[in-house]
């Protein structure tokens, strides 16, 4: 079997102490109340306005512009079900996770919901997919504690750090089962395809194909190496070999296996989509004469590290990949999903159809405007935890820490700071964007509001009945200014200009003070591990709990077309 990404994630997920890299900031601005800069850089004005000023894809007259899901959406998962189609990403630590998202033009996407809310670890790489009328996601989920206590003796099925679940369910909308242990504990990446012999099967990372029962709710055979991959040129600047993200296509009397390489981060150049062929599951498989289909070459292009994809029909009949990639300068915001379109060569393979993904692309044929995004502003409600907010990294039975009064959310302090208090992030998808809250201290508890990657990468500022706090790449700034205590009702504010981001407070949510300013680009996977990105967080820690009201995001760096 070849190295994969759970290899790296087995062998230790740690997070780097390095100093945050340095980034150009734009030039331009506008104007805030709070007496900030928000720039807007000339490409990123070519985007159409969505919700709050959001970056919308579809651009009113008949193209696109990639992103169609700005954003932290790794590992994308299509699945075509009648003229809908239905997107899951990786998760990883926030809950609910698996949020499904829906599109009719594989341009404008809308959340469903989430299909996972119990924590069983952090959650990558699934495959959504539908069999005989039910709908089933599988991934795998990687428990560090389970890790922990199996280092110095191997993994048992009592006990394994890796498992892949599937859940499933009948509607689309759910309800989605508790997470079933299929019985895999090696490989990651699971794609789930009928066989020639109408068997039901998952492909795995490295090559392995695994047999699972009628219901697909287990293994019920051992993994066979079946697919040894694409050897790309030596070389080729890659953090890796790392065959995983199988995708599987059933076209003619063919049966296409969509493969990632070359590591899902790292430089550049790294990743890239390769495709093979086979009449049987089992082989043997043919690599496509054009791999890769796609790959990032230069570290001057504007997505960097394209890989993970799915091919999928459009509404008429035109093809298409969706697979994620970095927005060069934009590490931060983690792997955004792109749309691609590609093209079937006489023979019968896939190629790309070699579309400028800086520039406007012609929509998918036959597709129409449909709606985009979610709202991240206003009150908060049930529907509030999945796309619009999660929890990062809870503990069971962790929405029994949010309280909902008339709008406003009360949550209950968790830890003694940001690090362990489980923030709700909000995973915001614009280069620039402006967020705002209104805060209300109870008891012994600290609020504040963030920018987080995870326990030991954010900043920010809470505030207490006696003090108030700052943080820089996870610490406490024990020489920050000190802040008098400004009681128990305040409003907080962050303006994030493309990386260079802002910090403010208020007494009555008018007049603004600036605490502190932070240049924040090295917030991102290369520097800190975990496959997460950076977002906008609130948090409650210590005794008693905080309430929050009138959440604001504003995004004003698009225009429409």
């Amino acid at each position: 079997m070849s190295r994969t990404r759970r290899d790296v994630l087995v062998a230790g997920i740690g997070i780097a102490t390095a100093t945050p890299l340095a980034a150009e900031a734009a030039a331009g601005s506008q104007r805030y109340s709070s007496g900030a800069d928000c720039a807007s850089s000339p490409a990123e004005s070519n985007w159409a306005a969505g919700i709050e000023g959001q970056r919308r894809a579809d651009l009113g007259n008949g193209f696109y512009l990639n992103p169609v899901l700005a954003g932290d959406h790794p590992d994308p998962s299509i699945l075509k079900d009648g003229n809908i189609y239905y997107k899951v990403s990786s998760s990883f630590i926030y809950y609910p996770g698996l949020v499904i998202w829906q599109s009719r033009d594989l341009v404008s996407w809308s959340p469903v919901g989430p299909a996972l809310k119990e924590p069983v670890g952090s959650v990558f790489a699934p495959d959504l997919a539908k069999h005989d009328g039910r709908y089933y996601i599988y991934f795998p989920a990687l428990n560090m504690a389970r890790l922990q206590e199996v280092a110095a003796a191997p993994p048992t099925s009592k006990s394994p750090p890796l498992v892949t679940y599937v859940v499933h369910a009948d509607s689309i909308f759910g309800p989605w089962s508790d997470p079933v242990d299929v019985g895999i504990y090696d490989g990651i990446d699971p794609g789930h395809i009928v066989g020639e012999d109408g068997k039901r099967y998952l492909f795995m990372s490295g090559g392995g194909l695994v047999p699972i029962s009628d219901d697909g709710l287990k293994r019920v055979g051992p993994m066979e190496s079946v697919y040894a991959g694409w050897k790309y040129p030596d070389d080729w600047v890659v953090e890796g070999f790392y065959l995983e993200g199988p995708k599987l296509l059933r076209r003619d009397e063919w049966l296409y296996m969509f493969s990632a390489e070359g590591g899902t981060a790292g430089p550049p150049t790294s990743h890239m989509v390769v495709v093979a062929r086979s009449r049987s599951v089992r082989g043997p498989w043919e690599n496509c004469p054009h791999n890769p289909i796609v790959r990032t070459k230069s570290a001057a292009e504007p997505w960097w590290s394209r890989g993970h994809a799915t091919a999928v029909e459009g509404p008429r009949g035109d093809w298409w990949l969706i697979y994620h990639g970095y927005e060069n300068g934009f590490r931060t915001l983690g792997r955004q999903m792109l749309l691609d379109p590609i093209e079937w060569t006489p023979d019968g393979w896939p190629t790309a159809r070699g579309a400028e993904l800086a520039k406007p692309i012609m929509k998918p044929v036959g597709s129409k405007p449909d709606r985009h995004g979610v709202a991240l502003s206003g009150d908060f409600s049930t529907e509030a935890f999945g796309a619009r907010m999660a929890f990062f990294q809870p503990q069971s039975g962790y929405l029994g820490r949010a309280h909902l009064e008339k709008g406003t959310l009360v949550l209950i302090g968790e830890g003694t700071g940001p690090s362990g208090a489980s923030p709700l992030v909000i995973n915001a998808g614009d280069r620039s964007y402006e967020l705002s809250i209104e805060l209300e201290v109870r008891g012994s508890a600290q609020g504040g509001l963030l920018l987080f990657y995870d326990d030991k990468f954010f900043c920010g500022m809470g505030s207490d009945l006696k003090r108030f706090h700052t943080y820089k790449r996870g610490a406490e700034l024990a020489l920050a200014s000190v802040v008098p205590a400004i009681g128990a009702n305040l409003f907080m504010r962050l303006v994030n200009n493309e990386n260079i981001v802002s910090f403010f407070y208020s007494r009555d949510g008018k007049a603004w003070t600036l605490e502190t300013s932070f240049e924040v680009s090295g917030y991102n996977h290369n520097v800190a591990d975990g496959f997460l990105s950076l977002r906008p967080a609130i948090f409650a820690s210590g005794e008693g709990s905080v309430a929050f009201r009138s959440l604001t995001y504003v995004a004003p760096v698009s225009r429409t077309i």
